[in-house]
């Protein structure tokens, strides 16, 4: 024999999908919401940090820079005494 469906019970069935169905599309948008405005927002500076653009002010005006870039053997640590130049020029008796 085959069991008669009752439509009331059908219809609470669809009912109670549907509302799943929303419930897990509304945790969907929330999260999303939540993580895009955590994504948005800027960093915050932290005091006694370097702040890039006095930085990049620093580091354009700069005139000593452009002075020693002129003069250098292309060995930056050998300037500033850091490591041992590769030259081989001899020392002046």
């Amino acid at each position: 024999m085959r069991a008669v469906r009752d439509p009331h019970q059908t219809m609470q069935r669809i009912k109670v999908g549907l509302i799943g169905l929303v419930a897990v599309v509304l945790l969907i948008v929330v999260a999303s919401a939540i993580l895009g405005s955590a994504t948005r927002e800027r960093p915050i500076a932290a005091a006694g940090s370097a702040q890039p653009d006095v930085v990049a002010n620093i580091a354009m005006t700069n005139t000593g820079a452009v002075a020693a870039a002129a003069d250098s053997s292309g060995e930056p640590l050998a300037e500033l005494g850091v490591a041992p130049s590769t030259s081989n020029s001899q020392a002046a008796r």
